[in-house]
């Protein structure tokens, strides 16, 4: 079984703090064989990093669309932000990527799609995210765990890292793949671990903020 974080920002999100090498010291500490990099409507971050270190990335993408964010897998094309939801999963679908959608019923996020939104793409999704660390109310992953085994999707786990304190946060433990096509079935193999994290660490986000807008400030 390997252990993967299926959701984790780098300094390339806007509202993170967490740098190359910040986040494979982590991944080393914490046992982490792998992570989904899903930054923010932009794949920058996570190939930069898979050009460091190729064998811990999953490129991916967090993103914006007019009805609440998606998160998708092995994408090799960066998709904007604000398309409508049927065309942000089309151009995902034309490039072979795997579709989900984060932290689907969080009723504290804004960004969350929510249930009326999601039924509407259910039958076109190939997994929804079934725990995330960043959710506050533990009630809604529990929602979203169910409406997953409710529509027979697999589950995926991730922090939602956008501090290096946070990565490993949820995973998942699944049989190793060896490629994309078979990243799915061994998705519905996975076991979720891990703990919710402190709701402090949003205050993390509201500060890399306001580091990006001090002009004397460089990411690291």
């Amino acid at each position: 079984m390997i252990k993967i974080d299926c959701h984790v920002h780098t300094h390339a999100s806007p509202d993170a703090l967490n740098s190359p090498q910040a986040i494979i010291e982590a991944c080393r500490r914490r046992g982490v064989d792998k992570i989904v990099v899903a930054d923010h409507n932009t794949i920058a971050g996570a190939l930069a990093l898979r050009e460091l270190v190729p064998d811990l990335v999953i490129v991916g993408e967090e993103i914006k669309t007019t009805d609440g964010e998606l998160i998708a897998f092995f994408v090799e094309e960066e998709v904007p932000a604000r398309l409508p939801l049927e065309e942000a999963i089309a151009r995902l679908r034309d490039q072979g990527a795997i579709i989900g959608v984060p932290h689907p019923l969080d009723s504290l996020r804004r960004e969350a799609m929510g249930r009326k939104a999601l039924l509407t793409i259910i039958d076109r999704v190939d997994f929804l995210e079934g725990f995330n660390a960043r959710c506050i109310l533990p009630g809604d992953n529990r929602r979203a765990l169910a409406l997953a085994r409710e529509h027979s999707l697999p589950v995926t786990a991730g922090s939602d890292a956008h501090s290096p304190m946070e990565i490993g946060a949820a995973y998942v433990e699944m049989p190793p793949f060896a490629s994309k096509e078979d990243f799915l079935p061994s998705l519905r193999q996975a076991r979720l671990g891990g703990h919710l994290s402190c709701p402090l660490v949003h205050f993390t986000s509201v500060w890399a903020k306001i580091r990006r807008k001090t002009p004397m400030t460089k990411s690291q």
